[in-house]
């Protein structure tokens, strides 16, 4: 990409998008708002600046390998990564609405309750990353964007680096942490110092230090925590999250939010999440002629004010959506199951949402097919589980609706306990914090006796209820989730094993491309494979997902013959493997369906693959188990 290239949305650009406006830029480059021109839905599109070296493009592939890998609503999702001899450019998701820092600005302090809220969504998009490894180093509220509904979304990985790797001095001198100034180890400690200086700035309307750099860098490392700056209940918080020395930080953003949610809790009661989400909104809602998609709700040319009020009335649709989708929820969770109550919030708030953006004309002309909302859902307790009758977008992104009922299970889930290391350094924590319970596609039957369990990487296994769950994750990201926890590789015990692994460096890479891809691309760059065991692709119906399976062969024990011993592997678009492979009894073999299928439609799921391709997934899953008998 040459100068004029990097200069104008004239040069170089992701071929099948076309341009909307320029949404920001920076010494990294820019980021362009663009319509897909196969879809017609929006897309951000970050493009590397001119001149970038090899260092900057492995820096940019980094990026795009841990938004695909992040599973999490408060992280913008990626669609794909695009690589040419003109430049590199991630295409994500566009997140509609407006940057924290942009709130700050116009609306000064947002008060106790919502400065929680944003706290609080913040860490567990930090979370998501430090959950694979990844510290962000540049948390700051230009990264941080809030839709209409008031949540919050990370929005920029750019300078982020694996945990336990050596980091220069990059960094936001507003928010960087007093080890962030020199040559440091990155640790998830760094990030949560960083999101409690924003914090600080959301709840007095003033950022914690002053002055220049120079002056910045002694009052990071010198100055007193300014805990007076908030409300006495949230001192502790800030005395915590801005610690001078990393150990006196909590380990982790997920470990940060359960001290926080005790802490809104006690000093504001349990409603305050709801009061703060609403703060949020409204104060969004009222800078709504700053969204990125104003412009593409009415044609061009049309007057600002009028742009404005119409995304205003989108946008306050929004907000009275979500205000009441928590009031239905609460209501309906006094009475019933806690899903049952979760579920109703989300079919309320959509539903409001959609009755109040009508009433302002908030979603009208072409917006219909970006904002259309979704159809009502009922849901009812039975036996052990919450089955839920929908009309609408179950497991293929709402695209194949029928309008017909069907029946989702509705699952409780597990964290799995995990071990990261970095170097000699060995710390035990739980996943990003994440839904309490989750709706399982249809094409997932859950076994009598099975849970879900939350891997480290946010993705869900399916295993005997009754079994433990524990992982390991090394500072490249690379690691295993056992069930049951076990340890050692190769083999499991009597009662099997259903494992998840992933690649921790560019050779464990190679070897798992070679065992489940022997004839991809990326096997045939290194030139010499042999598959160890024969494999058979599985059709995905998405050209940028690969999946194969195979029979898998025990070296370290087992259970008693007959059993199953199968494994399932995904490439995602960046050529990253993820195996699941399942080792049981015969008589628990559908346990092995279970977790192989759910591993497909999770790695199908951001490419909205047709229900027909799911469906056939899962019968040709479902056919090698029950050939698998050994």
């Amino acid at each position: 990409m040459d100068a004029s290239m990097d200069g104008s949305m004239d040069g170089w650009h992701v071929e099948g998008y076309t341009e909307v406006r320029e949404l920001g830029r920076g010494g990294q480059g820019r980021v362009v708002l663009a319509r897909d021109d196969a879809s017609g839905a929006p897309v951000a599109i970050k493009y590397l600046a001119g001149g970038a070296d090899e260092a900057e493009r492995e820096r940019m592939r980094h990026e795009a390998r841990m938004l695909a890998r992040a599973d999490s609503p408060h992280v913008a999702r990626l669609h794909r990564l695009v690589e040419s001899a003109d430049g590199v450019a991630i295409v994500m998701e566009a997140v509609d609405g407006v940057s924290l820092k942009e709130l700050l600005g116009r609306s000064g302090a947002l008060g106790p309750e919502a400065s929680l809220a944003v706290l609080k969504g913040s860490l567990l998009g930090l979370a998501a990353a430090h959950a694979l490894g990844v510290v962000h180093r540049d948390y700051k509220p230009a990264n941080v964007v809030v839709p209409a509904d008031g949540t919050s979304r990370l929005v920029d990985f750019g300078i982020a680096v694996p945990a336990g790797r050596e980091a220069g001095g990059s960094g936001t001198a507003y928010y960087m942490a007093p080890e962030q100034w020199n040559r440091h180890v990155a640790r998830p400690a760094g990030d949560v110092y960083s999101a409690t200086c924003v914090f600080v700035e959301c709840v007095s309307g003033r950022r914690p230090y002053g002055g220049d750099r120079r002056e910045l860098m002694r009052a990071h490392l010198t100055a007193p925590v300014p805990v007076e700056s908030v409300p006495e209940p949230l001192r502790p918080l800030v005395a915590a999250g801005m610690a001078k020395a990393p150990d006196d930080r909590p380990a982790s953003a997920a470990a940060f939010v359960a001290d926080l949610e005790r802490v809104a809790r006690e000093a504001y009661g349990p409603e305050w999440e709801d009061r703060g989400v609403r703060r949020l909104a409204a104060a969004a809602a009222a800078l709504a002629a700053l969204f990125p998609l104003a412009a593409w709700l009415l044609p061009g040319g049309q007057a600002a004010g009028h742009v404005a009020g119409h995304t205003a009335g989108q946008a306050a649709g929004q907000a009275t959506g979500h205000a009441a989708g928590h009031a239905a929820g609460h209501a309906a969770a006094q009475g019933a199951d806690e899903t049952v109550g979760h579920l109703t919030a989300q079919s309320a708030k959509h539903g409001a949402g959609k009755a109040a953006g009508t009433g302002a004309k908030g979603a009208a002309g072409g917006a219909k097919g970006l904002l259309a909302a979704a159809a009502g859902t009922a849901a009812v307790v039975a036996a052990g589980a919450v089955v839920v009758a929908t009309t609408a977008g179950h497991g293929s992104g709402g695209k194949h609706d029928t309008g017909a009922p069907s029946a989702v299970t509705v699952a409780a889930v597990r964290n799995c306990t995990t071990t990261t290391y970095s170097g000699p350094t060995m710390t035990t924590m739980t996943p990003s914090a994440g839904p309490a319970k989750v709706r399982l596609p249809e094409q997932v039957k859950l076994p009598k006796g099975a849970a879900v369990f939350r891997s480290q990487i946010g993705q869900y296994l399916i295993a005997p209820a009754a079994e433990q769950c524990a992982g390991s994750m090394g500072v490249d990201g690379g690691g295993e989730t056992d069930i049951p926890a076990r340890s050692g590789t190769g083999g499991a015990g009597l009662t099997g094993t259903i494992a998840q692994v992933l690649p921790g460096g560019v050779g464990s890479k190679y070897q798992m491309d070679c065992d489940y891809f022997p004839d991809s691309p990326e096997a045939q760059q290194q030139g010499g494979c042999q598959p160890p065991l024969p494999v058979q692709a599985v059709p995905t119906g998405v050209p940028s997902v690969r999946a194969s399976i195979r029979k898998d062969e025990l070296t370290n024990g087992g259970p008693p013959s007959p059993y199953v011993a199968v494994s399932f592997a995904t490439m995602d678009p960046n050529g990253w493997p993820t195996v699941v492979g399942c080792t049981k009894p015969w008589a628990q073999a559908d346990l092995c369906t279970a977790a192989l299928t759910y591993a497909f439609v999770q790695a199908v799921e951001k490419a909205h693959a047709p229900k027909a391709d799911l469906d056939r997934a899962a019968r040709s899953i479902a056919a090698f188990v029950a050939s698998a008998k050994q």
